[in-house]
């Protein structure tokens, strides 16, 4: 579901890492019988890899796509930088004020900036925007997300989200594929 900012995390490994994938967006409103054979939670993200197997829950998944694919790591190789990115993921809003970095998990975009990214790119279109005038840092690591491929590639317009959102409350099935 391209809107879900917890498939847009996937979404943003798929994209940071060139990994070729096909995305099926789900009406998370009136999902299809066969969708729970997948995941029987029901939830999205769902990996399916081309040996058939099954991986859910943003976090894993991403996890996985780290690990299985080449290129560039998101996750530090080392343990207690993996450990502490994890903290970072539990605490993230007290963190960068405390780091000299313009990123989460240092000097360049990390895993931990995919997984907090899709709720800061959805300020705007709640009008949230402002609430972070008196936070510089998180400012500036906000135009530094914008500029990263994978998050270019993946963000959503403010006003297509908002199309989106005003179709979704009325429980339109039309809502998933707003704007496409």
């Amino acid at each position: 579901m391209r809107f879900c900012p917890f498939a847009q995390r996937t979404r943003l490994v798929l994209r940071s890492k060139g990994i070729s994938h096909e995305v099926i967006n789900i009406n998370l409103k009136n999902k299809p019988d066969w969708f729970f054979e997948k995941n029987p939670f029901g939830l999205v993200p769902v990996l399916e890899t081309s040996k058939g197997q099954l991986i859910y829950e943003s976090p894993i998944t991403c996890e996985y796509l780290d690990e299985a694919f080449p290129g560039k790591k998101l996750m530090p190789s080392d343990p207690y930088e993996r450990a502490f990115q994890k903290m970072l993921l539990e605490h993230f809003s007290k963190i960068l004020s405390k780091r000299n970095t313009v990123f989460y998990g240092g000097d360049s975009v990390s895993m931990i900036d995919y997984m907090i990214w899709p709720w800061f790119e959805r300020l705007e279109p709640f009008q949230l925007k402002d609430s972070l005038s008196h936070t510089p840092k998180l400012q500036r690591w906000m135009e530094a997300m914008k500029e990263d491929p994978a998050v270019k590639a993946t963000m959503t317009d403010p006003q297509t989200f908002k199309g989106y959102l005003q179709l979704y409350v009325k429980n339109s099935p039309e809502a998933c594929d707003y704007g496409l």
